[in-house]
């Protein structure tokens, strides 16, 4: 036993010993923050994520016992160690992770005293409440609420919290009786090693539409710069030969070069320009 874990008791040298067996079998080790999911919620992650990862929940002390054995570069993932980190291993690459853990999201009601993920917007409208004290309730949480047409109604539109302000009790319950459900629960990426480099999130949120946009605008503006500059390629060269063949006609007609293949065009050209000729002499 390394020197790591040789004062351990058993169970926890287990769980070091799974933790280094899964880090050998997969090519990729990441570490997921698990605080506030519902138990329910983890088991359909589990069953989602069944025959694509595997997720080990575990003390972070014994996680960071078990990357300190195994040593190299793994070890600098532990300082993303905090809350309730649990470690996910996977074949895939860091950025497929990072698309499967995001659809692991669902919507929930916000508790007192969690910080809102984004603004909170409650919108203008009526809703089902009949008159009675939610009117106060939801004044009392700053939302402007008033009665009309016999039904409660939010008179205007308005931000009842700022990205990360703490939410208070007040309006948290307001909110649930309003069913807005601002908040994001589900596996947080923290961070992921692969193939010797660490990965945080902030590299990993990419928007594949906005990236194949900018693939498909630099491949049209490398092809019209190789036509432009009749630099002929695979993928280029008929249509540089195409725009040759068109240059080359129209500086044979425009300097009436009588050739058999512009003879028609030169003679319509000279039709042309005598006919405007002769509508300005008339």
């Amino acid at each position: 036993m390394a020197l790591y874990t040789h004062h351990l008791p058993s169970w926890k040298k287990d769980e070091v010993a799974e933790i280094k067996k899964n880090a050998k079998e997969y090519k990729l080790i990441g570490l997921v923050d698990m605080y506030g999911i519902p138990a329910q919620q983890v088991q359909q992650i589990r069953r989602n994520l069944r025959g694509k990862a595997v997720i080990k929940m575990t003390r972070n002390t014994l996680i960071k016992h078990a990357f300190d054995e195994i040593g190299g570069d793994l070890k600098n993932l532990t300082k993303y160690l905090s809350g309730h980190s649990a470690i996910i291993f996977t074949n895939d690459n860091p950025f497929k992770l990072y698309k499967q853990l995001e659809k692991t999201k669902t919507k929930m009601a916000a508790k007192a005293g969690e910080k809102a993920p984004e603004d909170i917007v409650v919108p203008a409208g009526p809703t089902s409440f009949k008159p009675g004290p939610i009117v106060g309730e939801l004044q009392q949480a700053g939302i402007p609420a008033a009665i009309e047409g016999g039904k409660v109604k939010i008179r205007e539109t308005k931000t009842v919290v700022k990205k990360g302000a703490v939410i208070n009790p007040k309006l948290a319950a307001a909110l649930v009786k309003l069913d807005v459900k601002p908040m994001d629960v589900g596996l947080i990426l923290q961070a992921a090693f692969h193939e010797g480099s660490v990965y945080e999130p902030s590299v990993l949120a990419v928007d594949e539409t906005v990236i194949l946009g900018q693939i498909a605008l630099a491949s049209r503006q490398a092809t019209a710069l190789s036509i432009e500059a009749a630099y002929p390629t695979k993928d280029t060269a008929a249509a540089v030969l195409t725009k040759a063949v068109r240059d080359a006609r129209a500086v044979a007609i425009e300097a009436a070069v009588y050739e058999k293949d512009v003879v028609d065009a030169i003679i319509g050209k000279a039709q042309r320009e005598s006919q405007v000729l002769k509508n300005l002499v008339k």
